[in-house]
């Protein structure tokens, strides 16, 4: 069994959305077995506020996030970067899983188009938390 804990980036263009959605579930669900990133390529000023509500409805408050750049840094930090639309410009770096999700931007939308990306995003995080958590972590 591993003593390290594995360490995600969720990357999306401004941040606002997808990946501040994954990041938050991510940080929910993996209960600090995780170490969970996110970044925008050209990140916005602000988070989208149908993200914010559709994250409050299921009880995940990220009004105090904000948009965060992409920095070589924090790709380097991460075991697996996970992207969402922001293409060839996430620096690429060998040794580091990549994936790349495809998902609806919620930018722009609201709240009624919102949930069901957010619905994917947390059924895709559930997913990989299983993937980098083994069962075996689990108490009798």
């Amino acid at each position: 069994m591993s003593e390290t804990t594995p360490e995600v980036l969720f990357v999306c263009i401004h941040n606002a959305g997808r990946s501040q959605m994954a990041a938050a579930l991510l940080d929910y669900h993996a209960a600090g077995r995780v170490v969970v990133r996110s970044a925008g390529s050209q990140p916005a000023n602000e988070l989208n506020p149908a993200v914010v509500e559709a994250m409050a409805e299921i009880g995940l408050d990220i009004s105090k996030e904000f948009p965060k750049p992409l920095t070589d840094d924090a790709v380097k930090a991460s075991d697996v970067v996970i992207t969402m639309g922001c293409g060839d410009e996430c620096p690429y770096f060998p040794g580091k899983t990549y994936l790349d999700w495809k998902l609806d931007d919620p930018a722009g939308h609201g709240i009624d188009a919102v949930r069901p990306i957010r619905d994917e995003i947390d059924a895709r995080v559930r997913a990989l938390i299983a993937e980098l958590i083994p069962a075996t972590d689990t108490v009798s």
